[in-house]
């Protein structure tokens, strides 16, 4: 089941990241057709970087300095342009919806390993918080406890206690408090709670 959501949340990333990249060509195409230097320019930046990694294939290092001269001077003209026309750098790039994963769920380390992006661990807590019916937390948690909604008359006939169902509920915040507490703990004990489905 863990696998179903994980690959349908990737499958959303996916569409979410072509989306991205259709949208910036064609942002990129309308551009081209109003300023049409730019695309000439993005054009020798790409030729003189494939010329530039030929040469260092071919161990030819000599003309590497001019050609990143080159490319360096392509990219300057390129920016003089844009911002004449006050058009931002960012424009002609993706608008991926996080920019850390690029809308792909996962980040490169240091070490070229990936791990998964804190979005996507998001939104399978999402997923599993409303599985769970723990998606009003925000709302229900020990902050927003209110004793006053328990009576503080024993009624041990009624309660099968001799102390209030107020009492109670207290003991039962504290120790709860108290497991949370110590939640990482191995040797603390766990909770167990027991009763009809709505009891309080």
């Amino acid at each position: 089941m863990a696998n179903e959501i994980l690959n349908a949340l990737l499958k959303e990333y996916e569409q979410k990241k072509v989306r991205a990249e259709i949208a910036a060509d064609e942002r990129k195409e309308a551009l081209y057709k109003k300023i049409p230097r730019l695309q000439i320019l993005e054009n020798e930046i790409n030729n003189s970087a494939l010329s530039t990694a030929k040469d260092i294939l071919n161990k030819k290092y000599t003309a590497l300095s001019s050609l990143s001269d080159k490319i360096d001077s392509l990219k300057k003209e390129k920016e003089d342009i844009l911002k004449k026309n006050h058009i931002h750098s960012d424009y002609l790039k993706p608008y991926y919806e996080c920019p850390l994963c690029k809308d792909t769920g996962y980040i490169q380390k240091n070490n070229y390993q990936t791990e998964m992006c804190s979005c996507l661990k998001q939104k399978l807590l999402d997923i599993s918080f409303n599985k769970s019916n723990m998606s009003n937390l925000d709302k229900e948690n020990f902050s927003t406890f209110n004793e006053l909604l328990f009576s503080d008359e024993a009624n041990p006939s009624k309660y099968r206690f001799a102390i209030s169902p107020r009492e109670n509920m207290l003991k039962i915040k504290e120790k709860s408090l108290e497991f949370v507490q110590n939640f990482d703990n191995p040797d603390y004990k766990n909770l167990l709670f027991s009763g009809n489905t709505g009891l309080r």
